[in-house]
């Protein structure tokens, strides 16, 4: 029997109205205790925004995952697909529960600095911490080479890329969460294609949970993800890359190993273009600027809106490179 792909809808659904739904609850609870971004410099708003993407898009994920985990345990056999579920989460387990900490310490991260503004290099300590929790659970590249060593280095180093490049992204409204819903929808194709079922519904999740969040932040901001919100959507981006098996005995893919760069080309063509330009003009890579993708288009003459809606496509359409 194949897996039932009303499963596949039911995943992004739930998502989807999770987080939608309890966005507004966590925007009063983050203007209760002031997690908020204020006006100031480099700024285009006028008035303090709520923080909440991240801590909304976190229960978009979790809240599915525990139901669907109890109707697993109480319904069994007579749910569709149980016996495929059961199965992969039997052989992931240690994995899944991994990426699950990783995800919850990386929106805590993230909190701690929308809160205190972390120095840099304290940042980048728990991003690398978390990183490596999740490498040694098995989530890791290999790049056909034969090394543990390289493999917790690259793996590491790519989680590191994603991460700040979602959180470099995150300088216009709906940017940085419509740059993961297209990330994650082509990386659940992809994997339901494959016959991978978990990765696909764990894609569908993330997909549905950030979608959820974009009509409380475009084309207007309501809440905003904050580095919670983009460290946490980067990190699933990062983690989503590389579960899937784009190459393998039985489906052997001579170009599998771009199809994560496809898929997030643009994020990563902005980072290393910010980067490499504070790099020229003597700056630290992490002081933030006006000089990314998004900011050009706007200094071009469009409007803020159509600069995100063209970023938003170019990134479908190089992405959609890898279904081929």
């Amino acid at each position: 029997m194949s897996f039932p792909y009303n499963a596949y809808l039911a995943a992004f659904i739930s998502a989807f109205a999770t987080t939608l739904a309890t966005l507004p609850l966590w925007r009063q609870w983050c203007l209760h205790v002031g997690l908020v971004d204020d006006p100031g410099h480099r700024k285009i708003h006028d008035r303090p925004i709520p923080l909440a993407g991240g801590l909304a898009v976190l229960t978009g994920l979790l809240v599915p995952l525990a139901a669907a985990a109890a109707l697993l345990k109480f319904g069994g056999p007579r749910i569709a697909g149980a016996a495929e579920l059961l199965h992969g989460l039997e052989v992931r387990a240690i994995q899944l529960g991994a990426i699950a900490l990783g995800a919850v310490g990386m929106l805590i991260l993230g909190l701690l600095d929308d809160k205190h503004a972390l120095r840099p290099l304290t940042k980048f300590a728990g991003q690398v911490f978390i990183a490596a929790l999740v490498a040694a659970a098995g989530v890791r590249i290999t790049l056909f080479v034969s090394s543990t060593l390289f493999s917790y280095g690259i793996t590491i180093l790519w989680l590191l890329t994603v991460i700040n490049a979602f959180n470099f992204m995150d300088n216009m409204n709906g940017l940085c969460a419509g740059l993961g819903v297209i990330g994650a929808g082509l990386l659940a194709i992809i994997a339901a294609s494959l016959g991978q079922y978990l990765v696909a519904l764990i894609a569908l999740l993330t997909c549905g949970a950030l979608l959820g969040f974009l009509p409380h932040n475009f084309p207007k901001a309501t809440a905003f993800l904050g580095d919670s919100g983009s460290h946490l959507a980067g990190y699933l981006l990062a983690v989503l890359a590389i579960l899937p098996h784009f190459y393998s005995e039985t489906n052997p893919r001579p170009w599998a190993v771009i199809t994560p760069l496809l898929v997030l080309a643009i994020p990563l063509a902005d980072l290393a273009w910010v980067v490499v330009l504070r790099w020229r003009m003597g700056k630290p890579f992490y002081l933030g600027d006006t000089n990314h993708l998004s900011h050009r288009l706007v200094r071009a003459g469009l409007k803020p809106t159509v600069a995100v809606v063209l970023i938003w496509l170019a990134a479908a359409l190089i992405g959609s490179l890898a279904l081929l």
